[in-house]
């Protein structure tokens, strides 16, 4: 039973309720980026520090009055290059010595006290100054991120799947539940190691929020709205950006970030109480034949958005009549998992295709990021210049898709990616500052438009039924991405050329890839595993708004469903025709004489009769 034309009609379509509960979704997505992006301050290495200087390296003859602060340190600690303070090595004198010229051999080794941090940005305490991540231990913070990025693949692939199970409104309530558990016990955490596990399963948990959210979001939607909806979600994430550096300056400590960025997912728990801001998406009910199921949400729908579900589709039948002679009283429910993929051939194509597009996105962030750098070390630059473009990349998103399509959309969004990667490759030791920071700020506006439009476009082309599944699987691909750089920091960016030649020659290669994608605008979104794989590949450039009959893949063809309207209609029309005076054909007259005049073969039938009979 078709959902989109047959059954939303009649509930009120995107009428009043729906569009609370829309509203209702955006809200997880504003709490989820809270506790995603606050991991960058947890993580952020002080501009300055160097060890505590260590009164026992010092020969017996020292006095401390007798020298400034400043002094103190230039006998304690190294210099390098004659630039900054050493980070981790301090001079050892001889015990019995009096000479404090550099004449003196002085033996270097490591810090022994700890390490004295200058905070010029974002939080007082973090991670890294809690615990002393730095030299010997710099690599266990690239390595936390790259746990917390571990959390949100898992969260994505085993929640996303769960909602195909469960169900959204049940994975949803799940993943907020514990996420608020373990963002509560992260506060609490007394080590490192302690740290890096908790943040590993709440990050588990908040995919999981993500996901379901973003799937009842768009299930609730109808064609010409889906995009907008998608995109106002985007600017709950800028917004959620904007915000977390002045928290964190006003919070100084991380376990009090920890706090208030867990307050949002502890006031979604209000959600567990409240059904009817959240409720089960009817589309998934409906596509897993849960039918007293689909009957009560239908009529919750159809009652809070002012219709009465009695309008009539056919005459003496309802839409509750219909769906009981469709679906019959003893129908069972019907669940799929994502490894229904493997007798596909459309559908794990596009999934595929989608999350190549989507790791690329995430991945080729890195390059354009650490260019500006070079421009400029200052924190805030490099952190608001993301978050303008990526506001930026929502806009371009919401003006230019619903216009030109998504996979047209897609397409430039690689290319130019693709491009600026390559200039940047290969003709940044010969521009000028300001011309490799345009290049940086437009590769990184095109790839996080790349990466939003890689997800909304794959919940737009997977099925219903394993919607939460696929859809899981192409964030995972984009988390995939996402620790990548993090790879890179644990080599000492020693493999970073490497890193943006692959990402680069990827960028170009997803270009052939998006055009085996199919055309998702103004098209509703496929429910079950047949309509995901009757999916077709328009050409680029049509010469009809509504001609789409390129397939995707050689698929075989349906077997032709009985449909009485179109019987019906044949007959009528075969009726009509064969009354009319003018027939639009002629009988064929036999050019040849007939052996036998009518009376002669008349006669010699007569004959033959008589003699049988006697």
């Amino acid at each position: 039973m078709d959902y989109e034309t047959k059954v939303f009609p009649h509930t009120g379509g995107y009428g009043r309720y729906n569009r609370i509960v829309v509203v209702f979704s955006w809200f997880p997505n504003f709490a989820v980026m809270l506790n995603l992006f606050s991991d960058v301050f947890y993580t952020l290495i002080p501009d300055s520090y160097h060890c505590k200087p260590d009164p026992e390296l010092l020969p017996s003859a020292f006095l401390l009055s007798n020298f400034s602060r400043q002094g103190y340190l230039n006998l304690t600690i190294p210099w390098v290059n004659g630039t900054s303070l050493s980070h981790c090595e301090l001079f050892k004198y001889p015990p019995n010595t009096s000479d404090f010229s550099g004449n003196v051999p002085r033996e270097r080794v490591s810090c022994t006290k700890g390490w004295e941090y200058v905070h010029n940005a974002g939080l007082q305490s973090n991670f890294v100054t809690e615990w002393n991540l730095v030299c010997s231990d710099y690599w266990k913070i690239p390595v936390q991120h790259i746990c917390f990025m571990t959390g949100w693949i898992l969260g994505y692939i085993f929640i996303g799947s769960l909602c195909d199970w469960l169900g959204r409104r049940r994975g949803f309530l799940l993943s907020i539940s514990l996420s608020t558990l373990f963002g509560v016990a992260v506060c609490l955490s007394n080590s490192a190691v302690v740290f890096l596990l908790l943040r590993l399963c709440q990050g588990v948990m908040l995919a999981g929020v993500f996901v379901s959210s973003y799937i009842v979001r768009l299930e609730l939607c109808d064609p010409p709205h889906r995009l907008m909806v998608a995109m106002v979600s985007g600017f709950f994430t800028v917004f959620a950006e904007l915000l977390l550096p002045g928290i964190a300056v006003l919070c100084r400590d991380w376990p009090i970030l920890q706090a208030v960025a867990t307050l949002p997912l502890l006031l979604l728990l209000s959600y567990w109480c409240c059904a009817p801001v959240f409720p089960e998406s009817p589309r998934w009910l409906l596509a897993t034949t849960q039918i007293p199921q689909v009957k009560r949400s239908l009529q919750e729908f159809s009652t809070r958005n002012g219709v009465c579900l009695r309008d009539e589709i056919h005459p003496g039948e309802t839409l509750l009549s219909e769906i009981n002679s469709t679906y019959g009283e003893d129908c069972q429910p019907k669940y799929f998992s994502v490894l229904e993929l493997r007798r596909t051939r459309v559908i794990w194509k596009n999934c595929l295709i989608l999350s190549f597009t989507l790791f690329i996105g995430t991945g080729i962030q890195y390059c354009f990021t650490r260019n500006l750098y070079s421009y400029s070390t200052n924190f805030y630059f490099s952190y608001f210049l993301r978050v303008v473009t990526g506001a930026l990349a929502c806009i371009f998103i919401c003006l230019s898709v619903n216009h030109f399509g998504r996979r047209g959309m897609l397409l430039l969004c690689a290319i130019i990616t693709g491009l600026s990667s390559l200039l940047l490759l290969a003709l940044t030791p010969y521009l000028r500052g300001g011309l490799v920071l345009v290049l940086s700020v437009v590769g990184l506006l095109f790839s996080q438009a790349l990466a939003m439009l890689s997800v909304f476009f794959a919940c737009e082309v997977m099925p219903t039924v394993v919607r939460g599944g696929c859809l899981g699987l192409v964030l995972a691909a984009g988390c995939v991405g996402m620790a990548a750089s993090s790879l890179m920091e644990l080599q000492n960016n020693g493999g970073y050329f490497l890193h943006h030649v692959i990402f680069a020659s990827f960028a170009v290669l997803s270009v052939l890839c998006i055009m085996l994608l199919p055309e998702s605008k103004r098209k509703p979104l496929p429910d079950s595993l047949k309509e995901g794989e009757s999916q077709r590949r328009p050409p680029l450039f049509l010469s009809h708004p509504n001609r789409d009959h390129l397939p995707l893949l050689c698929s075989r063809q349906p077997l032709s469903e009985y449909n009485p309207n179109n019987y019906s209609r044949l007959v009528s029309a075969t009726r009509k025709m064969l009354t009319k005076d003018n027939l639009p054909y002629r009988i064929a007259v036999p050019t040849h004489t007939a052996l036998l005049s009518d009376s002669e073969s008349q006669g010699q039938e007569n004959e033959t009769l008589k003699e049988v009979m006697s």
